[in-house]
């Protein structure tokens, strides 16, 4: 159709149809909950498109019906779509262990900003509990729940760190305010500031309804510019004095900006992260140096030369940044978990090569050890090589396997013999660690 001849309907059809396309990547990216804000607005947005959409007349016409029919359809997905962001499973789940954080905020550092004793280990054990559980929140790729932990982590990690460096890094001072009278007034700053503090958990944490970030700034603000009016006289020791104290209102002023920066960039996305790029990296030639093991007609003669080579993969995951995010630190420890297993594994298989040249007599409690090991050196070749998750058949099997293991080597009588009980013990540990890895293997845990 001649786009100067074009029915009127058409053109208010594809108007509607891109003023919805500007806001679907807004609805995409939706990581809040149905009682935001900003949810309320996008569905009202779409509620009034689709309203429009029905608004206009097809005059009985076959296009501009199927015309109206696919802009309701895509209004409709999007709705569906922001819906579903809001609800989804795993969304409750970030929400739910992110209420535990504001209930232990609440309850162990509220009070302690208001004249309470100390932080207590059982806030900072809590504290770790709720970050591990959040990085093994299952986001399947999505956007607006990748979004939503990261936004979550954030938070719960500027809290963890604003606490660490009150506890680790108080500053150096006060001064006794007779040596100058400008001491008195950094002393009274450097009260506020630890109040500001306090503030600022609660703000992050969403356990005060008092006060606002903005407010806050204007705040913190207001007293650098107290402290920059001060005439320290040349004083070297005043003059580091308040500059520790404005170091402090600009670290807290930089946590006020966490919300604003975890919309405006990509941090949430870490497949692109220069850390999660080299955690790959070292994953990659790992497996390559698995399979040749595992598929070598005589591995024994690639020990050495893996092993040399799998430490320094170790050494390079030792070099990985964190970046202060867990997320990257538990991906880094997965790594090493998985370099370091197939380390044991060939350890095993050498100690299992070596006792083969052994001509002596053994212990019948020490040979029955090493007959389990001997088991468990197999059992852990199907580990490395396993690539499912816990509903699958091969998965069942590989526990029922391992826990036979271990139920043997109960059943193994040491006799009293001391070198029989420092094998057993070891091959339960060794027994256990395939199991964990096993599981580790079968979370499906992505960043």
């Amino acid at each position: 159709m001649d786009m100067g001849n074009q029915h009127p309907s058409i053109s208010r059809l594809q108007e509607i149809q891109r003023e919805v396309k500007s806001i679907e990547q807004q609805v995409i990216g939706f990581s809040g909950l149905s009682d935001d804000k900003n949810y309320k607005k996008l569905e009202r947005i779409l509620t009034k498109q689709l309203f429009e959409i029905d608004s206009v007349d097809t005059e009985g016409k076959g296009d501009i019906q199927q015309a109206r029919k696919r802009a309701a359809q895509e209004t409709e997905r999007l709705l569906k779509e922001l819906e579903q962001n809001a609800n989804h499973p795993h969304r409750i789940e970030i929400q739910n262990i992110f209420k535990e954080a504001q209930a232990l905020v609440k309850e162990k550092i509220v009070p302690f900003y208001s004249g309470g004793n100390c932080v207590t280990d059982e806030f900072e054990e809590g504290i770790q509990d709720i970050i591990l559980r959040l990085t093994h929140v299952k986001t399947g790729g999505k956007i607006s729940l990748r979004k939503a932990r990261y936004h979550t982590l954030t938070k719960i990690c500027a809290v963890q760190e604003i606490i660490e460096d009150c506890v680790k890094k108080q500053p150096s001072l006060p001064l006794s305010e007779d040596a100058h009278p400008s001491v008195a007034k950094i002393n009274s700053v450097m009260c506020e500031v630890n109040k500001a503090r306090g503030t600022l958990i609660a703000l992050l944490m969403g356990v005060n309804n008092n006060e606002t970030c903005r407010h806050l700034s204007c705040v913190l603000s207001g007293l650098i510019a107290d402290l920059d009016a001060l005439d320290v006289c040349g004083r070297t020791e005043i003059r580091n004095y308040r500059r520790e104290v404005v170091e402090d209102i600009n670290q807290l002023l930089k946590y006020l900006d966490l919300e604003e920066e975890a919309d405006t960039t990509h941090a949430f996305d870490l497949g692109q992260n220069h850390s999660i790029l080299k955690i790959e990296k070292v994953l990659k030639r790992m497996r390559e140096i698995k399979n040749e093991l595992l598929q070598a007609q005589n591995p024994a003669e690639l020990y050495l030369s893996s092993k040399t080579e799998l430490q320094g993969l170790i050494g390079q995951l030792d070099e990985v940044s964190l970046e202060k995010n867990p997320c990257i630190r538990e991906a880094r420890r997965r790594a090493v978990i998985e370099v370091q297993t197939l380390i044991t594994y060939i350890d095993l298989k050498e100690a299992l090569e070596k006792r083969k040249s052994f001509a002596s007599e053994e212990h019948p409690s020490h040979k029955a050890v090493w007959n389990i090991l001997g088991n468990l050196s197999e059992i852990q070749g199907e580990v490395l090589s396993f690539d499912g998750n816990r509903t699958d058949k091969n998965y069942i099997r590989l526990e029922e396997l391992l826990t036979k293991q271990l139920l043997a080597l109960d059943a193994v009588d040491p006799q009293g013999e001391e070198k029989c009980k420092a094998a057993r013990k070891q091959a339960v540990k060794l027994a256990q660690n395939i199991l964990s890895y096993l599981d580790l293997k079968s979370d499906e845990w992505e960043y």
